[in-house]
Order: C-alpha cells, then sequence, then structure tokens
C-alpha cells in the first residue's frame, strides 16, 4: 500500500488530521520534533517546507504521508522526485504577514505550472484558496481547480494587518473565518476540504461539523516545546476526528 492511502483513506472516512510544521520553518530540530510526535500519535500526514535538504532528511526519518509546501512549482515537483507523497500549493496564511497576497488568478496560474511539470508524475495534489479573497471567488476558483483534476482544496482565515485583535482573541476570529468558508464551499463543491487556520482541539468540532473532511493544525503544534504536549494535542485531535467519522457513519 502507498503511503498517501492511509491518508487518501482518512479523508473518506471525514477523519483527517494533517499536522503542519510550517512553509517558512527551517528549524530542522523543531520539525523532527514535530514529525515524531505526529507519527506517535496517529496523525494522518505531515507538511513540511520545500528546502531540499529538509525533505530529504525527514523523508528518511518517517514513513507517514508527507505533504511538502511552496507557492514556487519548481519546489513542488522537485519535492516529488525526493519523494513527498504530496504537494501543497498554498498555505498561504504566513506569507500574508510579510505582505505576499494571491489572488484567485494566482492561484490558477500556479497550479497549471505546477500540473504542466508534474508530466506524468502521479503525486496527490493540493490547493490553498485564499482567504482573502471574496467567498463567490473561493467558491469559483474551488470549482476550476475540481475540473482540473486537484485532489484537495484547503480553506485558510484571513490575516489583517489592521486587525486589533491577537492572541487567543485573533486565532478564534480567524477559526471562525476559515469554518464558514468551509460550510459555503462545502455546498457547492464536491472535492474534500481542509479546513486550517486557528484549528486546535476546541475548534476542530467545528471544521468538521462544518462539512470538512481533514484539518490542518500548525501553530497549535509547532510553537510547543515539549514532545509530550506536542503528542497530547494531536492524539486529542486525532480522537475528535474519530468522533466525527463515527458520526459520520451513523448518519449514513
Amino acid at each position: 500500500m502507498a503511503r498517501i492511502d492511509l491518508f487518501k483513506q482518512h479523508l473518506q472516512e471525514k477523519k483527517a488530521v494533517k499536522v503542519i510544521a510550517g512553509i517558512d520553518n527551517f528549524d530542522i530540530v523543531n520539525i523532527k520534533k514535530v514529525v515524531s510526535s505526529a507519527e506517535n500519535s496517529g496523525a494522518s500526514a505531515v507538511d513540511i517546507c520545500a528546502k531540499e535538504e529538509i525533505v530529504k532528511e525527514i523523508r528518511s526519518m518517517t514513513e507517514l504521508p508527507l505533504f511538502v509546501s511552496s507557492i514556487v512549482p519548481e519546489e513542488l515537483v522537485k519535492a516529488v522526485d525526493l519523494g513527498a507523497d504530496a504537494i501543497e500549493l498554498g498555505n498561504f496564511d504566513v506569507l500574508y504577514k510579510k505582505g505576499i497576497s494571491f489572488t484567485a488568478q494566482d492561484v490558477l496560474r500556479l497550479t497549471k505550472e505546477t500540473i504542466a511539470l508534474l508530466g506524468d508524475r502521479e503525486t496527490f495534489f493540493s490547493v490553498t484558496i485564499p482567504g482573502e479573497i471574496a467567498i463567490a471567488e473561493q467558491i469559483e476558483l474551488a470549482r476550476e481547480l475540481e475540473t482540473m483534476g486537484v485532489d484537495l482544496i484547503q480553506t485558510e482565515g484571513h490575516f489583517s494587518k489592521d486587525s486589533q485583535a491577537d492572541g487567543v482573541r485573533g486565532l478564534m476570529e480567524r477559526a471562525e473565518l476559515t469554518i464558514s468558508n468551509t460550510i459555503e464551499l462545502a455546498r457547492n463543491i464536491e472535492m474534500p476540504i481542509m479546513t486550517a487556520t486557528g484549528i486546535n482541539p476546541t475548534t476542530a468540532p467545528f471544521a468538521f461539523a462544518a462539512g470538512a473532511s481533514a484539518i490542518g493544525v500548525g501553530s497549535c503544534i509547532n510553537k510547543m516545546d515539549s514532545t509530550l504536549s506536542m503528542m497530547a494535542t494531536i492524539r486529542n485531535l486525532v480522537e475528535i476526528a474519530e468522533k466525527n467519522a463515527v458520526k459520520t457513519v451513523e448518519l449514513v
């Protein structure tokens, strides 16, 4: 069985948990700690940056499905050649803080470039829908990505430098937005949805209730100092996901 099949199975059962080390996280010690914690806690996959030496090292240490995130098509294709099981165009959220923004047209262009560069390479392809564009545009973009053969879309909350809320309040506001985006997208597309931004044990149940087949969890894990704390939080999230899967089966 291919490694990515585990993630696909969890996705189908609406219980996938992807642990995100961070598109801009190049601290190999922290990344290895995150990946090890995810592997030992029942996570469905891990997501790391596209830096070549980091991809090589993490691939050598884990059999967990490995996502690699970047906004550069060439980096994504290189990651596949280095052993990534899946690629994620996006995780734009952290880049907004640097003043980098993305339109629907930007995402479509980068997606087309990536597909062209992949050629006959078979890989699971996830694309982030920018949280800062209007919901009508998000829906139209998701529909176009669906017709292009993208396997999964990831939602996010909007980061605003003008926001007055920070800390827990700011995180909750952004989680609320990504969950509302999930609701709207789930009503309009057939493709599975992963909800990210502000997802933690408190907000995860709402993401699944909104129609997500998966959650992407980053800062609530990778900013922890203790491996034990990381593992405890991931296990909690996996348990929440398992409960959602049971509810889904009961409703069928």
